[in-house]
């Protein structure tokens, strides 16, 4: 499954659900995919036991972490598939649109189930047009939501590097200085990790950390929700294990943006929650967004997993900075028109290229660059959770973007459909 957040293919610009553990981009992928290391690296007596011969270490380490996986895999996704839905009555009217875009919106959302919905938001030339669309009864119809709330997903992560480019701006961190002082404790063999490298996903840092996976076994529908800072703390300290050299590339992770999110906290001494609505959400006059569910739930559209079926929302515990968001288009037009002003400096931050991964993609803060061949660059970042999927794209030289939200799961076989729709939009709008 995804604990899902979001990330891309750089080639074809369709995305990897970067927490399905990631199928294809999401606010956390599936901790089955995700992490690397398994719940046994942990148990001290196998441990050393392993230790007595590296190749044998090696060897079971694979095993176990292949047994492991299998294990995840069937106890998140089920041994069934998606069950197939048949094309409903196209009733969606044209409004604000072109013909194309709406028949784009239609062969997109086609195969989700009933009661799918899908808020949408098109920017054209630093103009808003919303659209909402909804399944029911085997038929698509057009509908208000502009101000209905989903979970956003990974891109959570987009908010938490614009709270870092805040405390850079303001003087109080640098993008290259060190997340340990904030920490009473050592890191496991003193490893070191800089903000920069947390914020652009180049940190060596697997997708999520090792001891989450057996958690998530047992509560599938809410992966995230005991994962707390003590347990946290604890793969600090005794479990920490690098998937690749960092700087070498730059890899998502659920984990490190969620780490980056943790060091903002203890810096400040203030929760996400404070931090995002004194910076993000009061500056943009994004009132209908934040962490609590309980100050947003009448607004609620819940999330429907991958057979259709209502499903939990995800409470994200200490990684809330990778994926704890809920928001709504309007909302997040918003943040989006916000990133066309180049006075908030702090935006322009974050989608500063800080690592060059090929020639289609470019690393921000946050956020992926996609080089377009036309020469055009489109901010993205998408997400997914258990219930939702959603897309944002942003050119800001033409002032144009898409953002969509859904309340389709992750897990869903064409969650992709979601991203599909936001980039064939985009190229509507030139």
């Amino acid at each position: 499954m995804s604990i899902v957040m979001g990330s891309i293919n750089p080639n074809t610009c369709v995305t990897a659900r970067q927490d399905q553990p990631f199928r294809r981009v999401s606010f956390l992928s599936a901790p089955a995919r995700a992490g690397r290391r398994g719940y046994w690296d942990q148990t001290p007596g196998l441990q050393k036991a392993l230790d007595l011969n590296g190749q044998i270490n090696k060897i079971q380490n694979k095993m176990v972490r292949t047994l492991i996986n299998i294990a995840v895999i069937i106890a998140l996704s089920g041994c069934g598939s998606n069950s197939t839905v048949k094309p409903p009555v196209n009733h969606l009217k044209i409004k604000n649109l072109l013909v194309g875009q709406t028949d784009s919106i239609y062969n997109q959302a086609k195969y989700f189930p009933d009661n799918t919905q899908f808020a949408l938001a098109l920017i054209h030339d630093g103009q808003v047009v919303y659209y909402g669309i909804q399944r029911l009864n085997d038929t698509l119809i057009t509908i208000e939501n502009k101000s209905k709330v989903f979970e956003i997903g990974s891109i959570t992560k987009v908010f938490t590097t614009t709270l870092l480019a805040n405390f850079v701006l303001n003087k109080e961190v640098d993008l290259d200085s060190t997340i340990n002082k904030y920490f009473n404790f050592p890191f496991k063999d003193n490893q070191v990790f800089t903000f920069r490298e947390l914020a652009n996903h180049t940190s060596g840092l697997p997708r999520l950390p090792s001891n989450i996976r057996f958690d998530a076994i047992f509560s599938s529908k809410n992966p995230y929700k005991d994962y707390d800072e003590q347990k946290l703390d604890e793969y600090l300290q005794n479990d920490i294990s690098p998937d690749y050299p960092k700087g070498s590339k730059s890899a998502y992770s659920n984990l490190g943006m969620g780490l980056l999110s943790y060091s903002l906290r203890k810096l400040s001494g203030k929760s996400y929650e404070q931090l995002a609505r004194e910076m993000i959400f009061d500056k943009y006059n994004m009132v209908n967004s934040g962490t609590n569910k309980r100050k947003i739930e009448t607004h609620l559209i819940g999330g429907l997993d991958d057979k259709g079926r209502p499903t939990p929302n995800w409470e994200p515990g200490a990684l809330i900075g990778a994926g704890g968001i809920y928001s709504t288009v309007e909302d997040l037009t918003k943040f989006a028109f916000a990133q066309f002003d180049s006075a908030n400096a702090e935006l322009a931050l974050t989608r500063s290229k800080t690592y060059r991964d090929n020639k289609f993609r470019d690393v921000g803060l946050g956020w992926f660059i996609i080089n377009r061949k036309n020469g055009n660059k489109w901010f993205w970042h998408n997400g997914g959770t258990g219930g939702y999927s959603t897309s944002m794209a942003i050119d800001i030289e033409h002032k144009n973007g898409v953002i969509i939200l859904s309340n389709i799961s992750s897990l869903h076989k064409n969650f992709k459909n979601i991203d599909n729709l936001c980039f064939s939009l985009m190229k509507t709008l030139y």
